[in-house]
């Protein structure tokens, strides 16, 4: 199958997701039957699909078991800490479940579109409208996973026969779950009959662009999702009092998006050697003496080292935040 996607897919490496998308299209156009796709059964590509995704969560849960969330615990407690008078909205198109982690450990509210205990479902309302000032709620965090996630399960619902999104907690081991992990829901996230909560997550993400003065920021996404990537474009375009902040661990990161962005004035872009100010690709010109004053170090941002620019690295993005915030101390005490 891989060596099929590379006769298709010439423009990038194919990876695991464009794989999963490929078996997921076959699922479809074989109904899950005998029937054959490029020598690959429906019945085959259901059970492939569920293997590769049990995998994919064991190889995360393993390297989330031992993750440091110090830094993410503070980034989202200098977040909850902000005072403003719109809701606090996370998207990631992360599988992973180290922010509601952070947020829990650091007993922080947060909301993700999913209601109840026994089995949470996913309440579309919930989305659709944004919450007001006299809102209980309204200081939480909203978290979008675009994606899908660890935590969600597809369930059959017993008196429709049709397929639901549930939400389940920790799981002691994912081989003995029956139900399919919702992971890069490649043939569902698109399907307007199965919006439930794939395409409500990326109305609320075009509806939040538009909303008037924003200043949003990107960190970790490599702009590599077509789809998410035209909802951001058009909003670029559509609302001129919306900023848009890049941060790229890559300078290659910054040289591909410039291809596509060179004419978006309210996009400003950084990498570690290059950025994109105003639609102008450039390096960066820093000296000691530009990036520090008599009075105080502005190092946190700069590695004199290696001579390049660190905010594309998350934990240096949020360290930079919580520096600047002047609440460093209550941070760290809620982190704690």
């Amino acid at each position: 199958m891989k060596t099929d996607l590379e006769t298709i897919i010439t423009t990038k490496k194919v990876n695991i997701e464009d794989i999963l998308n490929q078996i997921r299209r076959i699922r479809e156009l074989t109904g899950e039957t005998a029937k054959e796709y490029e020598g690959v059964s429906g019945i085959n590509a259901k059970l492939l699909d569920k293997e590769i995704c049990t995998i994919i969560y064991d190889i995360i849960a393993e390297k989330e078991a031992v993750a440091d969330i110090d830094n993410t615990k503070k980034f989202f407690a200098w977040l909850s800490l902000l005072n403003r008078d719109f809701s606090k909205e996370v998207f990631t198109t992360n599988y992973d479940l180290i922010i509601e982690k952070s947020l829990e450990a650091s007993q922080i509210p947060y909301f993700d579109g999913f209601v109840g205990s026994y089995e949470p479902f996913f309440w579309q309302e919930s989305i659709d409208q944004f919450v007001t000032k006299n809102d209980l709620t309204q200081n939480w965090i909203r978290l979008w996973k675009i994606h899908g996630s660890l935590s969600w399960f597809w369930k059959e619902d017993a008196k429709t026969k049709s397929q639901k999104i549930i939400r389940i907690g920790k799981i002691d081991n994912i081989k003995d779950e029956e139900n399919e992990l919702v992971i890069y829901p490649s043939k569902e996230k698109y399907d307007s009959s199965k919006k439930q909560p794939f395409i409500a997550y990326f109305d609320r993400l075009k509806n939040y662009l538009l909303s008037g003065e924003l200043l949003f920021i990107f960190t970790g996404y490599s702009f590599s999702d077509q789809h998410i990537n035209e909802i951001i474009f058009n909003c670029l375009r559509q609302n001129n009092r919306l900023t848009a902040l890049v941060f790229f661990f890559q300078d290659t990161e910054v040289e591909n998006l410039h291809k596509h962005t060179s004419s978006y004035m309210n996009l400003n872009v950084f990498g570690p050697t290059k950025a994109i100010i105003n639609g102008n690709l450039g390096e960066w010109e820093f000296s000691k003496a530009e990036f520090k004053s008599p009075t105080e170090k502005f190092d946190h941002y700069w590695n004199e080292t290696e001579k390049k620019f660190i905010l594309g690295d998350f934990n240096s993005l949020a360290n930079f935040l919580i520096t600047n915030s002047g609440k460093k101390e209550a941070i760290e005490t809620i982190a704690k």
